[in-house]
């Protein structure tokens, strides 16, 4: 059964880095792995994906420029590189999984295995 256990939030000072990881276990193929965030009282917004295959990657306009998707094939994990943090990007912050797709896009649907999150919080 696959597994995704994140870490490495907490609270961060505005214009602060923070780098989030995401171990994953019990499968032999994923198509493509994303970031997930979601704050009290809004909808779940997707942060960015990452193509295993070939590294290919896609992020959503709120976050380009400041945020890195990542992942390290031998040790399994997925990470987030956030920088420049703001305010709003304050969240619960999620990886998933999704094992077959033709698209690679954290706004798609498809992604089946979830994590249990990270909460992520910036002050100003």
């Amino acid at each position: 059964q696959v597994q995704l256990v994140e870490s490495g939030g907490g609270s961060v000072q505005a214009g602060g880095p923070l780098r989030l990881s995401c171990v994953a276990s019990g499968y032999t193929y994923t198509y493509c792995m994303g970031w997930f965030r979601q704050a009290p009282g809004k909808e779940r917004e997707g942060v960015a994906a990452i193509r295993t295959g070939d590294g290919f990657t896609n992020y959503a306009d709120s976050v380009k420029g400041r945020f890195t998707i990542s992942r390290d094939n031998d040790k399994n994990t997925l990470y987030l590189q956030m920088n420049s943090l703001k305010p709003e990007d304050s969240a619960m912050y999620y990886c998933a999984e999704k094992t077959m797709g033709r698209v690679c896009d954290p706004q798609e649907a498809g992604f089946g295995y979830w994590g249990q999150g990270t909460q992520v919080t910036v002050y100003s």
